[in-house]
Formats: C-alpha cells, sequence, structure tokens
C-alpha cells in the first residue's frame, strides 16, 4: 500500500524515530547506523512544529530511553524466555542483540514503521542470524493480526512495550490487554511493559536535571509527542498518574489490568537497571540522584489470570461456620455453611476482600443451602459485596429461616434470589 497513505492514517510512528535518534545520542552504534540509513536529523526527529527541543529535555529524553532500552532488555532475559515479542518495535536495533544471543525475535509494529525499519535492520544483522528475526506490520488492538503475525512463535513469549499505551485511548489499552491476554493463554509466557510508570519516571529524571523546571519541560515534551503523533498523549486507565494519590492511581491502573484477565508484578528498576552510559553526562551529583530515585519507580511483568481458580479460606474457618469459595471468570462463587452473625461475618468479608483483590469481579453467587442464620452484620456484608461488583449478589437454596430474614429486612428485593427452597 502507499507509504504515504499509512503515514496520514496514523502518524504515531513518527515517534518511534525520535526514539531511535536518541538511543543513537546516548552511545548506540547499532541506533546510529540505522539512524544514517533512514537520513534522519536531529532537527527532524526532536523538533516538532510548536517546539524546540531544549539541552536539558534531550538529556532528559535520551536518559530515559536508554534507561528504557536496557531495563527492558535485562528483565526480558531475566524471565527466560526464548522469543521475544517487540510491540511496538519502531525502528531500534533490539532485533540484532537478541539474534546474536539466540533468542527469536518478532518485530511487531504499524506498517509504515515495518516498511521503513525492517530493511534497515535486516541490514545489521548477519546471514546466519537472519533466520531468528521476523518482522510483521500490525494493529496492536487487532487480535487477528497479532495472531497472524504469531502462528509460527515458539512459546513461552516475553512481549516488551516500551512508549506505546501513552498514545492510546481507554477502548485501545483495552483491546490491547485483552489480546495480549490471549497471546498469553496460546503461548506461555509474560508482558514486560514500562510504560504504566513513564510519567513518575520522567519526573524523577527530570528533577534532578531542571530543580523546579521539570513540570515545565516535561509539558513541552508532551507537547512534542503530541504534535508528532497527532493524539492525545499519556490519558488512559493504564498510566499511572504521578498526580495526586499516586498509590490510588496504581490500584486503578491494577484493577483495570485484572477486568482485562491480567496481573502485574512490579519490578523496582533501581533493581533492573544495567550502568546506563548517558549518566555520564551529568555531575556525580545528579546521577547519583536519578539512580537513587530510580528506587520509587518501576516496570511491570504481566502474566494471564488463571479465570478458574479455588479461593483458600482455612484461615477464615470458625465454629458452626465455614465456607468454600472459588472465582470463574469475573464471579464470585460462595458455599457458606453455618452461620454468619456478628462474629463470623468479619471472615466473611475479609474473603471478599481478598478475592476482589485478586480478581476483577463483577458478580458474587452465594450458595445458601446449608446456611443456617444471617443476622444484619452478615447482611451488611452482602450489600458491601452488592455496591462492589456491578452485576450484585445473587443467592441460591435459601431456606425457608433465611428466606424470612431476607423479607422481615427487605433485602429480598435488593439482592437477588433463586432457587428458594420452601
Amino acid at each position: 500500500m502507499d507509504q504515504s497513505l499509512l503515514e496520514r492514517v496514523n502518524p504515531v510512528f513518527n515517534t518511534a524515530k525520535m526514539t531511535v535518534f536518541q538511543l543513537a545520542s546516548a552511545g548506540n552504534q547499532d541506533a546510529a547506523a540505522i539512524a544514517e540509513k533512514l537520513n534522519l536529523t536531529f532537527e527532524e526527529t526532536q523538533n516538532s512544529s510548536s517546539t524546540t527541543v531544549s539541552d536539558e529535555q534531550m538529556t532528559t529524553n535520551v536518559i530515559l530511553v536508554e534507561t528504557r532500552w536496557r531495563t527492558c532488555a535485562a528483565i526480558a532475559e531475566e524471565t527466560g524466555c526464548k522469543t521475544i515479542v517487540d510491540l511496538p518495535c519502531g525502528y531500534t536495533p533490539r532485533a540484532k542483540e537478541m539474534s546474536q544471543r539466540g533468542i527469536a525475535y518478532y518485530g511487531l509494529d504499524l506498517p509504515a514503521a515495518i516498511g521503513e525499519a525492517e530493511p534497515a535492520i535486516l541490514s545489521l544483522i548477519d546471514d546466519d542470524k537472519r533466520s531468528l528475526v521476523h518482522f510483521c506490520g500490525v494493529d496492536a488492538t487487532n487480535g487477528e493480526s497479532l495472531k497472524a503475525a504469531l502462528k509460527d512463535a515458539e512459546g513461552p513469549l516475553c512481549i516488551t512495550t516500551e512508549g506505546l499505551l501513552m498514545y492510546f485511548t481507554d477502548s485501545e489499552v483495552g483491546a490491547l490487554c485483552d489480546n495480549i491476554r490471549m497471546i498469553l493463554k496460546e503461548h506461555g509466557g509474560c508482558w514486560v511493559t514500562a510504560d504504566p510508570e513513564a510519567g513518575m519516571q520522567y519526573i524523577m529524571t527530570m528533577q534532578p536535571i531542571a530543580g523546579n523546571r521539570f513540570m515545565e519541560i516535561m509539558m513541552k515534551s508532551k507537547t512534542t509527542a503530541e504534535d508528532k503523533s497527532d493524539v492525545n498523549v499519556g490519558s488512559n486507565a493504564l498510566n499511572v498518574s504521578p498526580q495526586g494519590d499516586v498509590a490510588q492511581n496504581m490500584k486503578k491502573a491494577m484493577m483495570f489490568l485484572a477486568h482485562h484477565g491480567l496481573k502485574a508484578e512490579r519490578m523496582i528498576l533501581a533493581e533492573h537497571m544495567p550502568e546506563i552510559n548517558s549518566l555520564n553526562q551529568l555531575t556525580p551529583e545528579q546521577a547519583q540522584a536519578i539512580r537513587r530515585n530510580m528506587q520509587k519507580c518501576a516496570y511491570w511483568k504481566i502474566t494471564a489470570m488463571d479465570t478458574d481458580a479455588q479461593v483458600d479460606t482455612a484461615d477464615l474457618k470458625a465454629e458452626n461456620f465455614d465456607m468454600q469459595a472459588s472465582v470463574t471468570n469475573d464471579t464470585l462463587s460462595l458455599r457458606l455453611q453455618g452461620r454468619v452473625d456478628t462474629l463470623t461475618a468479619p471472615k466473611l468479608l475479609a474473603l471478599f476482600e481478598r478475592a476482589a483483590a485478586a480478581y476483577a469481579l463483577s458478580s458474587v453467587v452465594i450458595d445458601c443451602s446449608a446456611l443456617q442464620y444471617i443476622s444484619s452484620a452478615g447482611l451488611r456484608v452482602l450489600l458491601i459485596m452488592k455496591k462492589g461488583c456491578p452485576d450484585g449478589v445473587t443467592l441460591t437454596g435459601i431456606n425457608q429461616v433465611v428466606k424470612e430474614i431476607l423479607e422481615q429486612t427487605g433485602f429480598d428485593t435488593i439482592l437477588g434470589i433463586a432457587d428458594s427452597l420452601s
């Protein structure tokens, strides 16, 4: 297809040219060779229609890109996966790096980027390693295109994502998460991404360099990215905002993943970050401050959740009370036995909160066939469950005693009732 049509439909790939030039500026000779083959210039890649990059901004960007490049590769290698899926691959030379180590490499990106990047990158790779390298044009929100691109990939896979999510809307991020879960369920492996905490990493890198001017420069970088990509940058459910309650923002991002059947482990950046050459451009005090700040930032290692799992309740048993719990897809299924009263209701609430923290629950179904009694404390827990689940709480198998309690308190109109016993 006409390259100009591909570029006009989705110009976001132009930001990848900015990245490879920054990696070259960090001293990566292969990135410099690619930039030369593509005739990339500082002005073309770093400035935009409304911004001119400052020395401080360029220094920060180079450090961030080199850190991301080296650390994601280090974490990917730690996973032990023998196949790397670079999504998006952009124009960087990771294919050469991985193929030299005997690791199969799949570089996936927009067709416009692949058309330019593939020949430039392949020219750097030895003939005997080229069979390990595969490039394919995809749309990350299109599961079928990803599935076709990886049809010959041997798992488990390590999918790496650097600098993609900031350009996506909530719906696009949701589609990407669904697609990655599909891939991981089929092939096994994990997804390593630097993106959720990218805003925090930028601030923690910029502060020692620019002091109180860090926010001004950060907003300028945001404008540059938006000019080049023609999209609004940085506002979706998987980007952890560094403003406000960061812990709560992170929890919301984790829950967004959970709603798409994924769970994340934070990989503290300072614990996985190799030596970063571009830090030598700074004073020793600035470099030390950035390394120290990286203790507060993390990349995320994401895996697929089990959709059918037992929830441990062994520590929640009590005299005259027992329960069994399992989660299937997004439904928590409970079987209650004995009495749910002031003494045992806290155990039921603890179980619900344990399951809600581990899974994205949309509903609760409770088998009450062995439930002898429920007090107002127990009903209060059921109400908490209902408020925490979009599709509410359904009770099955209730006996006459429990039925009368529900009717007297009005809970028979609040909760779903099914299969009542006479």
